[in-house]
């Protein structure tokens, strides 16, 4: 071997070291970075924007993977927890999935009925009454008779929410002209057969209907003497 071989014999030797080299350098990175970052979880990710109260399903979440240390601890990691639920609000286009986000899906309970009604949103919800509240119904009517005094009755006690609509406007009706238009809340209970036509019958001929919402877990019991109310006999 003449020593221009030798020459090239250890520059390749130098090359190979150096690519050695620069090899182990990428790894020590690569395992720097990856002891910083932690191991990998599974996480969901909200592929289209889901509208509140909208029953969940999987098509409407995409996996992906993601460090476990930046992973909040309410985070969705496994699509069961889904089964059942409804969007508590919107669920933004890419937003990661998360506990706080979902409630169970209200369900009927025997001999219940879904009724809907459309409730003043300034008077009658003030943005407090949402689903799995409990509210009573209050409605006023005039004297049927001339001399008849008006009357507020509570309608439907312990009046259990399943859902609350959109903001909608109302239009006053042909012969009111003037009464301004309203904003207005269809509000859906779950009612037993007695409840739901006497709520039914509220919306149709009560000159307002009101909800009140009863304290979380106490429940309301009112005195068949207070359910209804003259200004009259008021003491």
């Amino acid at each position: 071997m003449n020593s221009r071989q030798r020459r090239g014999v250890i520059l390749l030797l130098l090359s190979i070291v150096c690519a050695l080299g620069a090899f182990a350098g990428v790894l020590s990175v690569i395992s720097d970075v990856k002891s910083k970052v932690g191991p990998e979880v599974t996480a969901y990710r909200v592929k289209t924007s889901v509208a509140p109260y909208t029953q969940l399903g999987a098509g409407q979440f995409e996996k992906i993977e993601m460090p476990e240390r930046w992973l909040s601890e309410n985070a969705v990691t496994d699509l069961r927890e889904i089964q059942g639920k409804i969007a508590v609000t919107t669920l933004q286009k890419g937003s990661l999935l998360q506990s706080d986000m979902i409630v169970d899906q209200p369900a009927l309970k025997s001999g219940e009925q879904e009724v809907a009604i459309m409730i003043d949103a300034a008077t009658g919800v003030a943005g407090k009454i949402t689903p799995g509240s409990t509210v009573n119904v209050y409605a006023t009517f005039e004297g049927q008779r001339d001399g008849d005094p008006d009357q507020s009755k509570l309608i439907v006690e312990n009046a259990r929410v399943i859902d609350v609509g959109e903001l909608t406007a109302l239009k006053p009706d042909a012969d009111d002209r003037d009464r301004e238009p309203t904003d207005a809340v269809p509000i859906t209970f779950a009612l037993q057969t007695i409840d739901a036509q006497r709520i039914t019958y509220a919306e149709s001929f009560a000159d307002e209907v009101r909800l009140a919402l009863v304290a979380p877990g106490t429940g309301s019991d009112v005195d068949a003497t207070d359910r209804t109310y003259e200004l009259a006999k008021d003491k």
